[in-house]
């Protein structure tokens, strides 16, 4: 076992898949020498030449239009968006052409693309750069949407991702990149897409979560535990499939569940995963499901953000709202 950060564990899957499959490329803006604005890819060109791991010009459309047709030509591209707020430019080749092309080409083609991009508040960056957007996705059949919360998930759900024969919109919060280190496998090893963990095993309520809300999650649960409330939490690491089994297992054994996501309220990934819970667990309920997430404005400026962002003292009081319910 060696110790990484995700940004290590996510650098480190890469490097392997490069070794591994011929076919895989990494581009994207200023992925090359430099490594990428957070040095993700740091060494990766000089490792394996400008051939496999290059630089693209300032265009999220190009940069995505071109993933899409060496997908159909065999590689295995791994495409950086620098920031989430930049897809914005590049939504028609991941969502449409990437996403349908499976479907459109009657299973003549496939898109095997691994959509990376950093996303995430509370490092009081510039704007666009920080907002989460996966609830874009979630209504793009044929996308698959990834979030992992700790260096060993990266790592496996990254070599995952690279080898499915599906896009993968792989997210990346920017306040774990460094936040702390955890034992990885040196080694290749996968970690399934679409299922989820339980990080903490409780019995008065569920809380779902993914990316950096898993670890606001663990501290309003340490709070909890000294008003006596036990809680279970599960990382989902994927909302796209989404491992309604495991919530469905949870939810009948505490009866009581909230979701926690960063992205604001309203037809976010809770929302979906609340209806998905209703139409699957709603005998097992004895509380409305709660949502703890940003509010319905524009991700705010740096100094207002960590109002803005769910906290552990939100989750508590939402906790509480459904024990008392």
């Amino acid at each position: 076992m060696a110790q990484m950060n995700m940004l290590e564990a996510i650098r480190d899957a890469m490097r392997i898949e490069l070794t591994r499959d011929p076919n895989v490329v990494i581009f994207g803006e200023d992925v090359g020498h430099v490594g990428g604005v957070f040095r993700v890819t740091e060494g990766l060109q000089k490792e394996f030449g400008e051939e496999r791991v290059f630089d693209t010009p300032l265009a999220e459309s190009a940069i995505a239009g071109m993933a899409v047709g060496m997908g159909i030509q065999g590689f295995r591209p791994i495409a950086e968006i620098q920031f989430v707020g930049f897809i914005f430019e590049a939504l028609d080749q991941m969502f449409v052409q990437a996403a349908r092309m499976r479907y459109r080409s009657g299973g003549r083609y496939n898109s095997p693309i691994v959509f990376r991009t950093p996303f995430g508040g509370g490092v009081k960056a510039a704007e666009l750069h920080t907002d989460a957007l996966e609830g874009l996705a979630l209504q793009t059949p044929g996308i698959k949407v990834v979030i992992p919360s700790n260096p060993y998930d990266a790592k496996g759900l990254m070599i995952s991702a690279i080898r499915d024969n599906d896009p993968v919109f792989f997210m990346e919060h920017l306040n774990l990149y460094r936040a702390f280190r955890d034992e990885v496998p040196e080694g290749e090893y996968t970690v399934e897409i679409g299922k989820a963990n339980v990080v903490k095993e409780g019995k008065d309520v569920t809380i779902l979560a993914y990316g950096m809300m898993v670890h606001t999650a663990k501290k309003a649960a340490d709070e909890l535990e000294k008003q006596g409330v036990n809680v279970e939490i599960i990382d989902l690491r994927s909302i796209v499939p989404l491992d309604i089994d495991t919530i469905v297992a949870s939810i009948k054994k505490t009866n009581r569940c909230i979701v926690v996501q960063e992205a604001q309220k309203t037809s976010g990934a809770a929302a979906e995963i609340i209806a998905q819970i209703n139409e699957n667990a709603i005998l097992h309920l004895e509380a409305p499901v709660l949502r703890v997430a940003g509010p319905d404005t524009v991700y705010p400026f740096a100094q207002i953000e960590d109002q803005w962002l769910p906290t552990p003292a939100r989750i508590i009081k939402a906790v509480n709202d459904v024990l008392n319910f």
